[in-house]
């Protein structure tokens, strides 16, 4: 338990305490409970002594995207505020997935897998936090080495009841549908994470709450002082419903081209673009009550502020130059109505032409216009190919193809033939 007696604050100390907390507050959905956070908070500015961070992630993709680094700037922040980041990696649990929002089992990643994905997860991180000061463990570290008397003992700290009283267990066992055993221990084996790093306060998603409640109640368990958690609010992609998310397509990546970001961002819906702002960006609290002011009082253009928002998000992930070229490509092409005047030149060999033409679909393709074939075909079907500024009518077309010949997907993707 904290001993209040010990944390004797002056009026400095106890100014700094409420900053911290005005800080921590800007976002989050909730902080369980924020009464013990405030007390570890003055232990530790009288102490000197950093709070532990924790953040679990399990690597099941190789890219991350906008939605993801809403936990990250918040540890962003906590790390300005001198505590220090706990990045716990889920080598051992990302190979059962957690089931969190999931009607069905999870498919299990390798490790293999899962130690790639986690290198290009420290090179985006990089790209909001300071990696060089964040501790880094891996939990196949303690997991991987408990025998079954462990497996069993820790099993035995949690009843069935308790587990299905997650939303997602619940509907499925409602429903008939299959929970296997082993998902049972994905939030057992989160919360002994937090034990192992003996962890002070955790984020994660409002998804995340039962997992991170899981970790209160085992450090309990084992003795310890139970962590806060801290939950921050689910990000909707582009189509201003559904949660951002690369299987739907609503996403901007944060290793996608700088014209990709900027048109991307351009399609947030208006009524998103503070939550975009507040979330997703460092901008400073007085600047987002500037921008909702603005808004209010009709002196900010919603045009102007989500030019402002792709300006940001290609600067954070690309640098200011990119950010400037991105920005100049929008205008020519979307303001001006003009194609722009650095398109891509691509080579076509002559040889792999049958009487000098190709399927369309397939020259979509082989010009990396589009990931595969049957993204070809959906992009035709919708309207959204162009060759020479003329709209390609249907997916079974060939085209003659010559020399400079302009090609165009969407609004952002172009390619100018060259023959040889």
């Amino acid at each position: 338990m904290i001993d209040e007696k010990k944390n004797i604050l002056n009026e400095e100390q106890k100014q700094e305490v409420e900053r911290q907390l005005q800080v921590i507050r800007r976002g989050v959905a909730e902080i369980v409970p924020e009464d013990e956070l405030r007390k570890k908070i003055e232990r530790s500015v009288v102490t000197g002594t950093p709070l532990k961070i924790k953040l679990g992630l399990d690597p099941s993709a190789p890219d991350i995207h906008i939605g993801h680094t809403v936990v990250l700037h918040k540890l962003r922040q906590f790390q300005e505020l001198g505590h220090t980041i706990q990045l716990l990696i889920g080598d051992f649990t990302g190979r059962i997935g957690d089931p969190t929002g999931k009607s069905e089992t999870r498919k299990q990643l390798t490790e293999e897998q899962i130690l790639a994905n986690a290198k290009t997860y420290a090179e985006q991180f990089a790209k909001i936090m300071d990696m060089s000061k964040v501790e880094v463990s891996y939990n196949s570290h303690w997991l991987g080495k408990m025998n079954f008397t462990d497996v069993v003992g820790l099993a035995s700290k949690v009843t069935v009841a308790r587990m299905l009283e997650r939303d997602d267990f619940e509907k499925r066992y409602k429903n008939n549908l299959p929970i296997s055993v082993h998902e049972f221990f994905y939030p057992l084996m989160q919360g002994y994470d937090s034990v192992s790093l003996n962890s002070d306060v955790e984020l994660g998603g409002t998804d995340q709450k039962f997992n991170l409640l899981m970790g209160r109640q085992l450090q309990k368990e084992f003795g310890q002082e139970s962590q806060c958690a801290i939950t921050l609010p689910i990000l909707e992609g582009l189509d201003g419903v559904q949660k951002m998310s690369k299987s739907l397509g609503n996403y901007i990546g944060v290793s996608e081209a700088p014209n990709e970001i900027y048109g991307k961002s351009m399609s947030i819906p208006d009524e998103l673009m503070v939550k975009y702002f507040e979330l997703a960006t460092s901008i400073s609290t007085e600047e987002l009550e500037g921008i909702k002011q603005g808004l209010e009082n009709g002196s900010l253009h919603p045009r102007d502020l989500k030019m402002r928002l792709a300006r940001t998000f290609v600067e954070m992930y690309h640098g200011k130059e990119a950010a400037d070229e991105a920005e100049k490509h929008f205008v020519t092409v979307f303001q001006q109505r003009a194609l722009p005047t650095d398109i891509p030149e691509k080579v076509v060999s002559k040889d792999t032409l049958e009487d000098g033409s190709i399927w369309i679909v397939k020259l979509l393709a082989d010009l990396g216009l589009v990931p595969s074939n049957g993204e070809g075909r959906r992009m035709v079907q919708q309207g959204a190919v162009k060759i020479n500024e003329e709209k390609v009518e249907s997916v079974d077309d060939r085209i003659a193809l010559e020399d400079g010949m302009v090609i165009q997907v969407g609004k952002r993707k172009f390619a100018k033939i060259s023959l040889q």
